[in-house]
């Protein structure tokens, strides 16, 4: 006869309405597990990624863009290590990826996209993708996805602190120190984390050629020159500060203060000929994030407000040679942004059926831009740039009902206000249906219309800002499934999803006959394509663990829109800098206090040159695969935790460009020391 033990319903969410919602009944069978779950009202139909605590902490010198790239489908456009890194979404823009950090907006106003190699990992505390039309439900002009970034009260009592050394090639220093205090009814978290390198790697230059000739001067023979990374040298510092507390009636408070402060040099192209004393560029970023929550909790209703403030001074200085061996200052390119930020929230829980849910977010930005090197004719103290200040408004609304435990149906609304211009209305459908208790087979479909507004650069840029440009708008189609199989010892989760994106109106900046550049609305592009993610989790034994998480996509990207001239090739061709295909694998395999990690990613070709021409090495850059390994002991004392990690990156020397003519690091090393002190502490 078979015993069943039912289990009282689980608390999934940190409110009491949400919990009530989202509950999960588990009944267990003798030799057999079966799992029925009500799934998550908020999340009907969406199709998300969510990174998990272990990659997010895997390595201290990781940004996000190393994140991301090793365990998402996204494709991380990189200049080199320490330099810029974009996000391109299902084969769209990096301004089409839209990013929060704890409900605040991180994307430019004046360049509309995101570096993700200035968010250092350690400073993110959970991080979810949204793909294509799940966007809508985060934000508006998020027509390849949306990544939402949060930080959260630690959930440990007492004081905490932890210390990681780490040292690496090329003279590369990192460190990071995070002290916290977590009582009943407040909790405190500081984090400080500095990375400072010379950065400068050899490479073979295969961009240059080194003839060797006889007395007569006949070419003998050639070689490729090995050189080193010029002007590549950087200095980040990161300090995240975080109070929490909540009160008896239901209410909780947060502050999180993050201050950066950046310089870098921007490394010479591999095709360069001057010498590093000749000419110089570097970037220095000084940026402030402050972020103040509020959140009350009852059984059905929950109420959010967030207010926040950004300042960003950044800098790009150019010196080059003249002509007289005496470096001059030919650019200066200074912008200053502040923004106010503020949003309101409310969920509401009719029953066990329904959610209601509303919020209303705005921005104020004030952009100072200009290049103190250039003077205008106009005046003697003008200056090249911009001085503008820009209102936006975003309102959402959406309704989620379960009718059944299998189907979930939900209709989001939003509309964007920007300046004294408004979107259409912004429509999304969403629906899930449970085919399959065993296995938790679920089918998702999705459907969206989206909008972005042009950024203040689009609009004000000197020379070449075009205030006539009409908004990106697109239509975004998704489809998929996803499962969960599982026993003791194992669990495996996969998910498969299909996308067609049609986007109208791309903004794209050409050169004209005057001699600049100028953004225009020319292209008309069809994204579409396949994602395919699975996890892997096994238990072998008391000793022994493996988890493998891995994701595969196919990435089309076309332009299809009218040609600008009769020498126009781009039309029918795969957009630049977007793989068709792509692939990373992660897997880590402990035994008892030993940890391997193996990294595996995989890119296609990628065109340089929107006729897509293969005629020339220049005109693509060829397909490449990456291996990282790492293997670290954990020792555990009376009076503290302490580990040691080896690091190897390019495992197998690759020789590769991200972006044409910027090199790319070959094998190197990297040592990491770890110390967690245990302290003692009688909670009050």
């Amino acid at each position: 006869m078979k015993k069943k033990l039912l289990l009282l319903p689980l608390i999934c969410l940190s409110s009491a309405a949400s919990a009530q919602q989202d509950s999960v009944l588990r009944t267990l069978d003798a030799g057999e597990v079966m799992v029925k779950s009500q799934r998550l009202l908020k999340d009907i139909g969406v199709q998300k990624t969510s990174l998990d605590t272990f990659s997010l902490r895997e390595n201290v010198t990781n940004s996000l863009a190393d994140v991301l790239s090793q365990n998402s489908s996204i494709f991380i456009k990189s200049y080199g290590r320490a330099t810029m890194a974009t996000a391109s979404f299902r084969g769209t823009a990096p301004s089409h990826t839209q990013v929060t950090w704890n409900g605040m907006k991180l994307n430019s106003p004046m360049l509309g996209m995101v570096d993700f190699s200035m968010i250092p990992s350690y400073f993110i505390d959970n991080a979810n993708l949204y793909h294509g039309a799940s966007s809508t439900g985060v934000t508006g002009g998020g027509l390849g996805g949306a990544v939402t970034l949060g930080t959260q009260a630690i959930q440990d009592n007492g004081f905490g602190l932890r210390y990681i050394q780490g040292i690496s090639s090329y003279s590369t220093f990192d460190e990071f120190l995070r002290l916290t205090y977590g009582g009943r009814k407040w909790q405190s978290s500081t984090r400080l984390y500095y990375a400072s390198s010379d950065n400068d790697f050899k490479y073979t230059n295969y961009r240059k050629k080194i003839f060797e000739t006889d007395e007569n001067g006949k070419i003998t023979g050639s070689s490729y020159p090995t050189e080193r990374n010029k002007n590549g040298a950087y200095k980040d510092l990161h300090v995240l500060q975080e109070i929490y507390g909540q009160t008896g009636n239901g209410n909780r408070w947060g502050l999180s203060v993050w201050y950066l402060n950046s310089t870098r040099g921007v490394p010479m192209l591999n095709v360069n000929y001057k010498d590093e004393d000749q000419s110089k560029n570097e970037q220095k970023e000084r940026t402030l994030r402050a972020v103040a929550t509020w959140d009350r909790l009852s059984e059905k209703l929950k109420l959010a407000g967030k207010a926040g403030y950004t300042y960003t001074d950044m800098r790009y200085i150019y010196s080059g040679d003249a002509g007289d061996h005496q470096p001059i200052e030919m650019i200066h390119s200074q912008s200053y942004v502040h923004t106010a930020f503020a949003r309101f929230d409310t969920e509401y829980y009719l029953n066990k059926k329904w959610l209601f849910i509303v919020n209303i977010s705005a921005n104020q930005h004030f952009v100072k831009s200009m290049d103190r090197a250039v003077q205008t004719v106009i005046g003697d103290k003008s200056i090249i740039g911009y001085d503008k200040a820009r209102l936006e408004m975003s309102g959402f609304a959406s309704v989620k009902y379960r009718p059944t435990e299998r189907l979930g149906i939900a209709l989001n609304l939003r509309e964007e206000l920007y300046g004294n211009r408004m979107t259409p209305v912004i429509p999304g459908g969403f629906i899930d249906y449970l085919v399959s208790e065993k296995g938790n087979v679920v089918l998702k479909a999705s459907i969206a219309r989206n909008y972005r507004y042009p950024t203040l650069n689009d609009l004000y840029f000197m020379p070449g800002g075009n205030d006539t440009l009409r908004t990106e708008k697109g239509y975004t189609y998704d489809g998929g499934v996803e499962f969960t199989l599982k026993n003791d010892r194992m669990t495996f989760r996969g998910e498969i999803s299909a996308y067609d994106s049609h986007i109208r109106d791309w903004i794209v900046w050409l050169p004209t006959f005057k001699g600049f550049w100028s953004p225009v609305n020319v292209k008309k592009v069809h994204s579409y394509g396949l994602e395919i993610k699975g996890r892997y989790a096994a238990d072998f034994s008391d000793a022994w663990h493996l988890m493998l998480d891995g994701n595969f996509a196919i990435t089309h990207s076309v332009n299809h829109g009218d040609p600008i001239n009769w020498a126009d090739e781009s039309i029918g061709k795969q957009l630049v800098y977007i793989p068709v295909y792509s692939a990373a694998v992660s897997g880590k395999l402990r035994w008892k206090s030993w940890l391997f990690g193996w990294k595996w990613n995989y890119y296609s070709e990628r065109f340089t040159t929107s006729s897509n021409e293969t005629a020339t090495k220049i005109g693509v850059l060829p397909a490449y695969y990456m291996n990282d390994i790492s293997l670290e002991k954990r020792f555990s004392f009376p009076w503290a935790d302490f580990s040691a990690k080896i690091n190897v990156n390019n495992l197998f020397n690759e020789e590769y460009e991200s972006v044409l003519s910027r090199p790319m690091a070959g094998r190197n090393f990297g040592l990491f020391l770890e110390i967690i002190p245990r302290f003692r502490y009688r909670q009050p």
